[in-house]
């Protein structure tokens, strides 16, 4: 493998590494993704990799891994100097900026579908992602206000699984619900009502779309009317809810057996 040192912290093709933080994408869907465990997953995926900026440790451990995929910029730096390019401390050896997935039509999902209306917290959508990395539900349906699965820490938290997911990207969550059950997919809705299915008594379809809601607010009445059915998991006297993401993961594993 051939490295291109680091000479200055102003090259051109670093600064998307200071420049991209959590939430940022370019127009050619550009990421940054941090960690051993992040990248190397990634380099195992099909995705366009334009570099990597790692020190030589890492370089050493992985050069096999690193072959395979034939990048053409692998930057050689140290910590103190990755750190510099970031702007911030870092605990990690290597990163790596690549091309995320193009987002795919509501006809191009499969049978068990996720969808997140409104949920604001990138370590929320990434354990989601993960969870559903882990029980083979590849279909994640989105808005603007989530972040996306390929979101800096989201990607992170998902330990790279986000690349796994075929993501839609809706403007229109009414008109996607509505879609949605025109195909023949039975829509569900995560949220505590009076005339709500308890998770263990569910009947699963084999198309399914599972909403989860806001952090907070949880799903809007105007949209729960839309739904098919709404489905609550069980808990004790006292206890209002689960963090979103545990609660997703109870939930599909449910629809799942």
């Amino acid at each position: 493998m051939e490295f291109i040192k680091v000479e200055s912290l102003e090259q051109a093709d670093l600064l998307i590494y200071n420049q991209l933080r959590e939430s940022a994408f370019r127009e050619d869907g550009s990421f940054i993704a941090d960690s051993p465990k992040v990248v190397n997953l990634l380099l195992e995926s099909d995705l366009e990799i334009k570099s990597v900026l790692a020190t030589r440790e890492y370089y050493d451990e992985f050069a096999e891994l690193l072959k395979k995929k034939n990048i053409d910029k692998l930057y050689l730096t140290t910590k103190s100097e990755m750190g510099k390019i970031v702007g911030h401390k870092i605990h990690h050896n290597c990163m790596m900026h690549g091309i995320r997935p193009q987002n795919v039509t509501l006809e191009e999902l499969g049978d068990e579908v996720l969808m997140l209306d409104g949920i604001t917290s990138a370590e929320n959508v990434g354990s989601i992602v993960r969870s559903c990395a882990a029980l083979g539900v590849n279909s994640l349906v989105i808005a603007n206000e989530t972040p996306h699965p390929f979101n800096r820490r989201a990607l992170r938290v998902s330990m790279g699984h986000s690349h796994v997911m075929k993501t839609h990207l809706h403007e229109d969550i009414k008109e996607s619900i509505k879609s949605f059950q025109k195909r023949g997919y039975r829509v569900y809705a995560a949220e505590v009502s009076e005339d709500s299915t308890p998770l263990r008594e569910l009947q699963a379809s084999e198309k399914w779309v599972l909403i989860m809601g806001h952090e907070g607010r949880g799903i809007s009445k105007e949209i729960l009317n839309l739904c098919d059915e709404i489905v609550t998991i069980e808990m004790v006297e006292g206890v209002k809810s689960f963090n979103v993401a545990v609660a997703a993961s109870l939930m599909m594993y449910r629809f799942l057996s």
